[in-house]
């Protein structure tokens, strides 16, 4: 009888386009996939099914703090693990880790929990985030102490957990390079020369991912080189430090930058542009844009920071800069504008990279083999 597996997911697109190929992997390994987010969407429902998994709705309160729906989606993804009789719970992102790792310990199935970033709350900005910090590592020691394994993107993250006694030193923990990039989605495309050197920055379209910064870098750069572009893709949000769409649009119009708004042709995208560029200082796991920008063929501009730096070989495939460090930012993209020969260099050795680090199918093999040695014990 093939063994059933649990994903938990803040959102249903996550589960396709960041864990479909995950989710393809554990079938082809003869395991029986349930994935559960909190909403459905058609096109996400029929998605799912087509790759062979079984989805599952449950309520989430995907922001704020909520004690009775908090227990209320704890008591609902117990019904879920009991009625499908569930054998092993990988649940991914904040909510779903701490809910899904308790209603798993009450019972008493095995949970393999994945850190993807410790994000805006444990960057202690503000005095509410730092409140927000210590009530996530009271909840996190109270779920995730019983986990069997706690797979981190990054070894900074791990380090927090230790320093703050969320979890113990003799917790069993791995590691993985982020979500991983599928090679033959996200093609190699070399870069050519030319006098128009093209900048793209893809993220959630708030202050931490660094979106101030580049659109002042892109100032200070479309005024010293006209033809010059920097295009920006992502979309509107409704985050106290979001940067509003009347704002973007009128940069667009003004020329500062090229806003596109939401796409979903990323591959395209980065096709067409020569340097890939996030200058952020959020506490990310290990974001999936850099990674897909490295597959493509785009040399990297990002902050030396946990998660962002794990996608650049400082010189070869790019550069780190101090985050929230405007002139260094400038500076590293100027060297691209007048230097547009090392874009096809690095740009190559980006591809290298991805190919050597970040293959979808060397992650999706590493969290297999822990899944498969959990369920022998």
């Amino acid at each position: 009888m093939k063994k059933r597996i649990l994903l938990v997911a803040s959102y249903d697109g996550s589960l396709f386009e960041f864990r479909g190929d995950f989710i393809k992997h554990l079938i082809a390994n003869n395991y029986e996939v349930f994935a559960a987010a909190p909403f459905f969407t058609e096109k996400y429902l029929q998605k799912i099914k087509h790759i062979g998994a079984t989805p599952i709705e449950f309520n989430l309160q995907r922001t704020g703090l909520n004690p009775l729906k908090d227990f209320q989606t704890i008591y609902e993804l117990k019904s879920i693990i009991e009625d499908n009789n569930i054998d092993l719970v990988f649940p991914y992102t904040v909510k779903p880790v701490i809910y899904a790792s308790i209603a798993a310990n009450m019972c008493k199935v095995p949970v393999i929990s994945l850190i993807t970033g410790l994000g805006y709350t444990f960057s202690g900005l503000t005095t509410k985030t730092k409140i927000l910090q210590r009530f996530n590592e009271a909840l996190y020691k109270l779920s995730i102490r019983k986990n069997s394994v706690i797979v981190f993107q990054n070894r900074d993250d791990h380090q927090v957990f230790l320093d703050r006694k969320i979890i113990p030193k003799s917790q069993k923990v791995a590691f993985v390079s982020g979500s991983g990039v599928n090679l033959k989605q996200f093609t190699f495309k070399e870069k050519n020369a030319s006098d128009k050197v093209t900048f793209l920055l893809i993220a959630r379209l708030i202050k931490e991912k660094g979106i101030a910064l580049y659109i002042e870098a892109a100032k200070i750069l479309k005024a010293r080189y006209p033809s010059s572009e920097f295009h920006l893709i992502g979309a509107t949000e409704t985050s106290p430090s979001a940067i509003s769409e009347d704002e973007l649009n009128h940069l667009h119009n003004e020329g500062v930058i090229i806003f596109h708004g939401l796409q979903y042709n990323i591959e395209e995208h980065l096709h067409k542009r020569d340097v890939f560029v996030l200058p952020s200082y959020y506490r990310e796991g290990l974001p999936r844009t850099t990674l897909e920008a490295c597959a493509c063929g785009n040399p990297i501009i990002t902050t030396d920071s946990v998660g962002c730096r794990e996608s650049v070989k400082e010189g070869f495939n790019g550069f780190l800069i101090e985050p929230q460090d405007l002139d260094a930012l400038v500076q590293s993209m100027e060297y691209f504008i007048q230097n547009p020969n090392k874009i096809r260099e690095m740009g190559i050795n980006s591809r290298t990279y991805a190919e050597e680090r970040f293959d979808v199918n060397i992650i999706n093999n590493d969290l297999v083999k822990l899944i498969k040695t959990e369920l022998q014990r």
